[in-house]
C-alpha cells in the first residue's frame, strides 16, 4: 500500500510523518525503515527505526531509486513500513510525473507486504488524478 502526505514546502509534511512513524513503531511487530535527504531528524526518530539518508549513495533517477528500495527489502526479511521524507528529492523526481514510480512501489509493497509512506512537496491539485486516491493528508 502507498499512502501520501501532499502540500507545498513549509506545510509540516515531515512534523507529520515524524509523529505518524514514531507512533507507528509501538504499534508493529516488524521493522520500518525512514529514509530522508540527510541525517537531520535521526534525533526526533524513535531508535528503533533506521535511518536511511539517501543522498550518500548516488542516485539520480526513478529507476536507480525503485532498485535502492528492492536492495533494502532483500536485506531485511522482517521490513514492514517504509517511510520517504522529501520523496521528489530523493527520489529524483522533482520535475518528473511519479505516476510510474508509485504505481511500482505498490506492486512491491503487494509483492513484499510492504506499507509505503510518502511524503511530497506538491499540492494535491498538482498531483496526477490517479494519485489522489492515495492521499491521507493534504496540508
Amino acid at each position: 500500500m502507498v499512502q501520501l502526505i501532499v502540500g507545498n514546502k513549509g506545510k509540516g509534511k515531515t512534523k507529520y510523518l515524524l509523529d505518524k512513524v514514531n507512533e507507528e513503531i509501538t504499534k508493529t511487530t516488524g521493522n520500518i525503515t525512514y529514509l530522508d535527504k540527510s541525517t537531520q531528524q535521526m534525533f526526533e526518530l524513535n531508535n528503533k527505526i533506521r535511518l536511511i539518508d539517501v543522498s550518500d549513495y548516488m542516485i539520480t533517477n526513478g529507476d536507480e531509486f525503485l532498485g535502492f528500495i528492492c536492495g533494502i527489502i532483500s536485506q531485511d526479511h522482517d521490513l514492514q513500513q517504509m517511510y520517504f521524507d522529501s520523496f521528489l528529492k530523493i527520489a529524483c523526481l522533482e520535475d518528473a510525473d511519479i505516476t510510474s514510480v508509485v504505481e511500482k512501489l505498490e506492486k512491491i509493497g503487494e509483492t513484499f507486504k510492504i506499507d509505503f509512506v510518502l511524503s511530497i512537496s506538491k499540492n494535491e491539485d498538482e498531483l496526477p488524478e490517479s494519485m489522489k486516491s492515495k492521499i491521507i493528508v493534504s496540508l
